[in-house]
């Protein structure tokens, strides 16, 4: 059983950093490109950030480019995202996601992603 969890989401301060982790399991871990996507209440899910099976490729929203940076430990089958000069903009539920090497669409698709976390909740006060 495929299982994403992500952690690392909390409440900060306007011009704060995070570090949002997701660790993966019940799967090759280096065999998938791995997402970062989220999502405000009343708004539809955002992507935010990518990077390839075997890190030769990220790729990042401009709403969070200079800002976030996306990579991954293949050993420990974990994927990050560390988020500097937090806006309250930023303020959402982020889920980690997991597609096979194989899919050749979009990162940005939703729809690419064969797995999906539950989310963590990353609130920045103005």
């Amino acid at each position: 059983q495929v299982q994403l969890v992500e952690s690392g989401g909390e409440l900060v301060q306007a011009g704060g950093s995070l570090r949002l982790s997701c660790a993966a399991s019940g799967l090759t871990f280096s065999n998938y490109d791995m997402g970062w996507f989220r999502q405000a209440p009343g708004k539809e899910r955002e992507f935010v950030a990518a990077i390839s099976w075997n890190v030769g490729r990220t790729l990042n929203a401009d709403s969070v480019k200079g800002r976030f940076t996306i990579s991954r430990d293949n050993a420990k089958n974990t994927v990050y995202l560390e988020m500097n000069s937090l806006k309250p903009e930023d303020t959402a539920v982020y889920s980690c996601a997991a597609r096979r090497r194989s899919a050749s669409s979009s990162y940005t698709l939703p729809q690419s992603y064969n797995y999906w976390g539950q989310g963590t909740q990353v609130t920045v006060s103005s």
